[in-house]
């Protein structure tokens, strides 16, 4: 019996399937044209991973957050998914689950229609996307769909896998070096998604308890 038969692998997006830094970056300065307020989009590309609202604070007043996050959305398919590529092994990663016989889920933080827009984009085709969730939020998403490992570059992604009782797998393309991911209690450090078929293949012949 193939042991990754009806079993979910789940991905965050964000540094971990795509490179999202230039077109967040791109759409930041928009933003900012837009609005005449000072972003620091240099800055803020070193903070992705939580919701858009915890960066948008650090720039508008409270009371402006949530209008000036639907103008940042409103505007982002113009400007930011062209700029994004996908990262080194994002789709072999992915081919991976389904050649072992799995599903590829994508849970993010990211605004779902977003996040949909860069997949398709890219041609990056998982099982599901499920979008605005972030850390244990994500839990919610990695359970529904059973889910027994989730991959991802931040720490919130080990928080959330820990809630999920799924296998935390962490990759160094986002803002933690492997030594830090480690430190902060990943079960597994890759340096990219290009190492994650084999460590796959690895996983599944290892012997079950």
């Amino acid at each position: 019996m193939n042991p990754m038969a009806a079993a979910t692998v789940g991905f965050d997006l964000d540094m971990t399937l795509i490179d999202s830094r230039p077109g967040i970056h791109a759409c930041y300065k928009a933003l900012s044209e837009r609005t005449g307020t000072f972003i620091d989009a240099d800055l803020a590309i070193t903070r992705l991973g939580p919701p858009l609202a915890d960066e948008l604070i650090n720039w508008f007043p409270a009371d402006q957050v949530e209008a000036m996050a639907g103008l940042y959305r409103e505007m982002y398919p113009a400007i930011a998914i062209t700029a994004t590529p996908a990262l080194p092994g994002a789709r072999e990663a992915i081919t991976a689950v389904r050649d072992a016989g799995g599903r590829a889920i994508v849970v993010t933080a990211k605004y779902e229609p977003n996040a949909k827009l860069h997949l398709e984009h890219l041609g990056i085709e998982p099982d599901a996307v499920i979008g605005n969730l972030w850390a244990e939020q994500k839990a919610e998403a990695l359970r529904e769909y059973a889910a027994s490992v989730y991959v991802g570059d931040h720490q919130g992604d080990i928080r959330a896998a820990r809630a999920a009782d799924a296998l935390s797998v962490t990759v160094a393309t986002g803002p933690y070096s492997a030594e830090e991911l480690g430190e902060l209690g990943a079960d597994i450090v890759l340096t990219d998604l290009t190492k994650f078929p084999d460590w796959l293949s690895g996983y599944l012949a290892a012997p079950r308890a």
